[in-house]
């Protein structure tokens, strides 16, 4: 097993590399409609997630902790304007989901945007909403995320979750990059991000176990790292996860002494605005799986430190 103090450090060199890049969370309210203005939401979405997993876990330092409350406050306060931001994007395209999945785990948080709930309310009545064409995955976490909201689920995640990559298990050698992100954030929805290693069924966590081990030697051996780290993500949501010494060793000599992770091989070159677009993913991924790890780490020697 790997040593808990490696899984925690990527996440605190994640953590500070991503406070130091702050600014890098920008929206462009003046982007051409062929490239969308709702395409930079996403960063932002992402970061709330990951931060929601870490105050969750409590295993972060109080210096870890502050800087992720402080980016939490940078990014609703400034990129976002206070959520106005996400009500322009709900005006610019009125039946998209990506305001609603960003303003989510701000919610849950405790930040609120009152004219986004009502158009979000408003949006589960249409049957247009229901019927937006999304792949199996993402509808799985749409779902998921009514529910987290207080609505109904529609349609229902458990009429959702068999049309999935994962869920159907079919020949594990086929898995490509395409693929390999459908299979995490299948297990990040089934999970609710870590938060219920109940929520995935079984079967499905027996043919995980089966088959992780190999696709995590597959992406280190490629040094594939944005979707190494996902796939560390999904041990930790196991019930039984391995905490992969040869894929966590790896992963944390990818990262950058200022805390980035390239998200393949080394780091990209170009401009400050440029970089960052191609490495907050790969390091908002390493806060993620560290801060899982870090806690199913601490979880197996409770019981070890209660015997004692």
């Amino acid at each position: 097993m790997t040593a808990t103090g490696l899984i925690h450090d990527v996440g605190v060199g994640a953590i500070e590399w991503l406070w130091n890049h702050r600014d890098g969370f920008r929206l462009e309210p003046e982007a051409d409609p062929e490239t969308g203005f709702l395409e930079r939401f996403k960063p932002v979405g992402e970061l709330a997630l990951v931060c929601k997993v870490l105050f969750r876990e409590g295993v972060a330092g109080s210096q870890q902790a502050q800087l992720a409350r402080q980016l939490l406050d940078h990014a609703w306060r400034h990129t976002l304007d206070g959520g106005r931001m996400l009500v322009r994007g709900q005006r610019t395209e009125p039946l998209s989901p990506v305001p609603f999945e960003v303003y989510l785990p701000f919610k849950e948080l405790g930040y609120s945007q009152p004219e986004l709930e009502r158009a979000t309310v408003l949006n589960h009545r249409l049957g247009s909403w229901a019927a937006y064409e999304l792949t199996p995955t993402r509808r799985l976490g749409m779902s998921a995320f009514q529910r987290r909201f207080g609505l109904e689920p529609r349609p229902p995640e458990a009429d959702v979750v068999h049309t999935t990559w994962l869920a159907r298990r079919p020949e594990p050698w086929t898995v490509e990059g395409h693929i390999g992100y459908d299979i995490t954030h299948c297990v990040f929805h089934l999970t609710d991000w870590g938060e219920n290693q109940d929520g995935l069924p079984p079967a499905l966590a027996d043919y995980l176990g089966t088959w992780l081990p190999v696709w995590l030697d597959d992406w280190l051996d490629l040094r594939r790292w944005d979707l190494l780290g996902e796939l560390l993500v999904v041990d930790a949501c196991l019930p039984d996860p391995t905490l992969d010494e040869r894929a966590w060793e790896g992963f944390a000599a990818a990262q950058q002494p200022d805390g980035a992770m390239p998200a393949v091989r080394t780091m990209p070159e170009g401009s400050a605005e440029d970089v960052f677009d191609m490495v907050y993913h790969p390091t908002l991924v390493a806060a993620f799986a560290s801060v899982l790890a870090t806690s199913r780490a601490l979880s197996r020697l409770t019981p070890v430190a209660s015997a004692s």
